[in-house]
C-alpha cells in the first residue's frame, strides 16, 4: 500500500550512521555478539560537576518554558567561551541555543537557503549536511578529497566549485568522519578565495574542537574578513559526553540569529531548562576538567591506527581530532570474500557487520566512497577485539 507521504520526506535519505546502528541492534537482539563502532558518541559518563549543576537546577525549581533563543545567563556564558577559546567576539543577541548542534545547523540552512541555491560540501562531510540541504530544496555540491590529500580541499578546488548559485559552504574541523583539522594557514588560503565572493556564507561546525591531540583548532570566523559572513556552530555532546542532553548553539550575525530564533520558535521553541542550566557550568569550565577524556581518546587513537596498519589493504592516515579513523578500503573493491562480492564501501561495511560482527559506517554517506568510518569511542578491549575480528574476516 502506498501511503500519502510528502515529496519532502520521500526525498530524504535515512541517516547512514543511525541505520547501521539499528542494524547492529537488530543483530544483537538476535543473539549476535556485535561490537558497535558506528556511532559518534563518547563512551564516558557526563562529568559529575555538570550533573550536579542539573540537580541544583531541579532543586531550584527550574521547570518553566525557556526563552526561544536560550537563557540570558547561558548566552552570556557562550559569549565568554567564544572569546576565551576561539577569539570570537559575540554579544548575547548573536547567540541562539538549540536542541543539539544538528538543530542549529538546520535552523541556519532553513533561514538562508532558497530552492535551487547551492551548498558546497568539502568531502568528507557529516551525513546530515546534505540531507538538511535537500529538505531546504537546495543542491549539495561535493568538493572531493582523498586520503592522499589528508582529506582536505585546496583553494583551487574551492574556486572551481563556486557558481552564481553558491550560497553557503560548510566547514567542519576537527572533521567527522576523518578527524583531520584545517590549520590557520589553510583556512586563510580558503578565505582568500571567498573574499572574492561576498554573497557566500560560511558555516563552521566546531562540535569536536576540544577533542584534539596535536594542535589547537582554529575558528574560521576568527579571520577578520570572514567574521560577518560566518556562522559558528558548537555544542556540548562530544567533548562533555552530553549527547542525550541535546544542547547546541551558534554565534552569527544578529540578523541571522534573529531569523534562527524565529524559525525555532515555530518548531521546538526553547531548549530544555535543566540542560541549559547545566550547560552554563559546562561552557564556563576550564578545558582541563575534561582533559582525561581527550587523553584516553588519544591513547585509543594510537592503538587503533597501529592495529589497522597491520591489515593489508587498509590505507590509514593519522586523525588530529575527534574520535574516528577513516581508512581507505578501496583495495578490497572487486574482490570476493567468503563468497561475498565487494563492489564498494557499503558492501565492505555490511561484510564486516555480518562476517566480523563489527559495525562501521560506509564512506558513501560522507561523500568519500573509498572509505569506511570506524569510531574509537569504545574501550581498549573492544577496539582490540574488533580489529582482530576484522583482520580474521579479511584473511
Amino acid at each position: 500500500m502506498k501511503h500519502p507521504l510528502s515529496d519532502r520526506i520521500m526525498s530524504l535519505p535515512a541517516s547512514a550512521t543511525l541505520a547501521m546502528a539499528a542494524k547492529a541492534r537488530e543483530l544483537k537482539t538476535a543473539g549476535k555478539d556485535i561490537i558497535g563502532l558506528s556511532l559518534g558518541e563518547p563512551d564516558f559518563n557526563t562529568p559529575d560537576f555538570i550533573k550536579q549543576a542539573a540537580i541544583d537546577a531541579v532543586n531550584e525549581n527550574y521547570n518553566s518554558y525557556t526563552p526561544v533563543d536560550g537563557y540570558g545567563e547561558l548566552k552570556e556564558a557562550i559569549c565568554t567561551k567564544f572569546k576565551r577559546d576561539n577569539n570570537l567576539t559575540y554579544t548575547p543577541n548573536q547567540i541562539v541555543v538549540s536542541t543539539g548542534a544538528k538543530q542549529s545547523i538546520a535552523n541556519v540552512m532553513q533561514v538562508l537557503l532558497n530552492p535551487g541555491d547551492e551548498v558546497l560540501l568539502p568531502c568528507p562531510y557529516w551525513v546530515s549536511y546534505s540531507a538538511i540541504a535537500t529538505l531546504c530544496e537546495a543542491k549539495s555540491v561535493e568538493i572531493r578529497s582523498s586520503i592522499e590529500a589528508n582529506f582536505k580541499i585546496t583553494p583551487a578546488q574551492l574556486e572551481a566549485a563556486i557558481t552564481p548559485k553558491t550560497k553557503l559552504i560548510l566547514f567542519n574541523s576537527p572533521n567527522n568522519p576523518s578527524g583531520v583539522m584545517y590549520s590557520e594557514a589553510e583556512y586563510r588560503a580558503l578565505a582568500a578565495v571567498l573574499e572574492k565572493y561576498p554573497d557566500i556564507y560560511i558555516m563552521s561546525d566546531e562540535i569536536y574542537e576540544h577533542i584534539n591531540y596535536d594542535a589547537k583548532p582554529f575558528s574560521f570566523g576568527a579571520i577578520e574578513s570572514m567574521f560577518d559572513r560566518t556562522i559558528t556552530v558548537n555544542g556540548l555532546a562530544k567533548a562533555f559526553a552530553m549527547t542525550g542532553w541535546r544542547i547546541g548553539y551558534l554565534g552569527a550575525p544578529e540578523w541571522i540569529a534573529k531569523a534562527c530564533t524565529k524559525m525555532q520558535g515555530q518548531i521546538t521553541s526553547g531548549t530544555n531548562c535543566i540542560a541549559q542550566r547545566a550547560a552554563i557550568t559546562a561552557v564556563l569550565a576550564p578545558i582541563s576538567k575534561i582533559q582525561y577524556m581527550v587523553d584516553e581518546f588519544k591513547t585509543r587513537r594510537g592503538i587503533i591506527i597501529d592495529l589497522l596498519r597491520e591489515i593489508d589493504g587498509f590505507k590509514v592516515n593519522v586523525p588530529e581530532g575527534a574520535f574516528y579513523v577513516f581508512p581507505d578500503v578501496s583495495a578490497f573493491f572487486g574482490k570476493t570474500l567468503n563468497g561475498v562480492k565487494i563492489d564498494n564501501a557499503s558492501d565492505f561495511a555490511l561484510y564486516l557487520l555480518e562476517h566480523a560482527n563489527v559495525a562501521t559506517v560506509t564512506g558513501d554517506a560522507f561523500g568519500a566512497p573509498d572509505c569506511i568510518r570506524i569510531s574509537y569511542a569504545a574501550s581498549e578491549l573492544q577496539i582490540r577485539e574488533a580489529i582482530k575480528r576484522i583482520a580474521t574476516a579479511l584473511s
